[in-house]
């Protein structure tokens, strides 16, 4: 059987009852882990971008396709400014979607920069592992689906030209 000194078991016995009371205190006063309100961090970012239709981004007032708000981003790096940390929230036409996600976790991927987003009104980081890094794709509107001014018939009836 080892054999441990009194000081040693004293010294032991202390520490533990300290980091129970340490741990005790942080579960009581909501320390432990606790959420964080967007509202409140905003301005600890870098750069904030808001989501926007169709998988696009408001960067500065301006829609960008995915492919521009990268290629914004490899312009600051270009100058040297590319920022560290990004926010992404919801802008007033478009909530954050799955393709805001995944586009956001190629950028950081590509530029090295920590990009958060706003999970109604929790504070998220985007892990690139577990969101699905999507190529960065431009914008495109939608073709019309079955307009008159078609001269072909594609239906194969009789009567079509």
């Amino acid at each position: 059987m080892i054999r441990f000194s009194t000081l040693l078991k004293r010294a032991t016995a202390a520490i533990m009852l300290g980091s129970l009371i340490l741990l005790s205190g942080c579960h009581m006063f909501g320390g432990g882990t606790k959420e964080v309100s967007t509202a409140s961090m905003k301005g600890q970012f870098d750069t904030t971008i808001q989501a926007y239709k169709e998988g696009q981004f408001l960067v500065d007032g301006a829609v960008l396709s995915a492919i521009d708000t990268g290629s914004h981003f490899a312009y600051l790096k270009d100058q040297g400014k590319l920022p560290k940390t990004v926010l992404l929230t919801a802008s007033d036409d478009s909530k954050i979607r799955k393709l805001h996600l995944e586009y956001m976790a190629r950028m950081q991927l590509d530029y090295g920069f920590r990009v958060y987003y706003d999970d109604k009104g929790t504070l998220k980081e985007i892990n690139p592992v577990d969101t699905k890094a999507r190529i960065l794709e431009d914008h495109h509107e939608k073709a019309p689906v079955g307009s008159d001014s078609s001269p072909q018939d594609h239906t194969g009836a009789p009567g079509g030209h």
